[in-house]
């Protein structure tokens, strides 16, 4: 163990890393701690991706197609039972079953879209503070490397005009060298961050679609099919003495565009 340590030490103060930084001056310092805090972050998103990111598997999908098929059939609770280790880390069968339930206790369909929208923001979150921090590396990588030119620069000025202009090369050569370090170091960082943020960035694009489409086809199920037919038919026997004959089909097609109406609504977007 002592001997690794005496290794590390001596690359950092005599190894192609110190004279890295030696080049660089202390703007080099600055982008190599920006470089190793983007690899970090990129490694968390990767993992968290692979864990907690909302996916539609196999088994969410066939629940989504019974519960379209025949809503009274789903059972949140039951679901909620069988679910293995796995498939309780994935945020969208949470919102899927939770959206399910919201509709079968008939809730209002403005709350329901409300939750919904809620719980699929949450599960979004934990990816948005790591691709900030990814852009804001991409971004600021060629601004400190502009800036290492520019003191690389001045540092050169400075050499030839304690010279009085007489300033040889090799008194020129240390500033300038600085300055084209700092600027390859700049972009160097920036160009696969930014690549990298362009990829998750897509990658979240991807997953915001499937969360919507599973949700729209959740709340594109039909009110009626949420009761049972034995209570369907003991409310048409309830409301059928209630009203004239005559006046039977104007009831009739007035519940009929009442429930188109309220079903056109349902397949609006789900977050919103």
């Amino acid at each position: 163990m002592s001997d690794f340590f005496a290794s590390f030490s001596s690359t950092l103060t005599e190894g192609p890393l110190h004279q890295l930084l030696a080049m660089g001056g202390p703007v080099m310092i600055v982008l190599l701690v920006l470089a190793v805090l983007g690899l970090i972050t990129f490694i968390y998103l990767i993992l968290v991706g692979a864990f907690f990111a909302p996916r539609l598997s196999k088994k969410l999908k066939g629940i989504i197609t019974l519960w379209q098929q025949d809503p009274a059939s789903v059972n949140p609770q039951t679901v909620r039972q069988q679910a293995s280790r796995w498939q309780k880390l994935n945020p969208l069968q949470h919102v899927v079953i939770n959206t399910i339930e919201a509709l079968q206790s008939h809730q209002s369909n403005q709350q329901v879209r409300e939750t919904a929208a809620r719980d699929a923001q949450q599960g979004l979150e934990p990816f948005e503070a790591p691709l900030k921090i990814i852009e804001v590396i991409a971004a600021l990588a060629p601004l400190l490397g502009l800036l290492g030119t520019v003191l690389g620069m001045m540092e050169a000025f400075s050499a030839m005009a304690a010279t009085e202009g007489r300033a040889n090369a090799s008194q020129l050569s240390g500033g300038i060298y600085e300055a084209l370090t700092t600027t390859a170091a700049g972009l160097v960082v920036a160009i696969p961050f930014a690549a990298l943020a362009a990829w998750i960035e897509f990658r979240l694009r991807r997953i915001h679609k499937v969360v919507n489409s599973s949700l729209v086809s959740v709340l594109s199920a039909t009110p009626e099919a949420f009761s049972s037919p034995m209570e369907l038919a003991d409310e048409s026997a309830m409301a059928a003495p209630a009203q004239p004959a005559a006046s039977q089909p104007t009831a009739q097609a007035k519940s009929e565009e009442e429930f188109e109406t309220h079903g056109r609504q349902r397949f609006a977007h789900a977050t919103g």
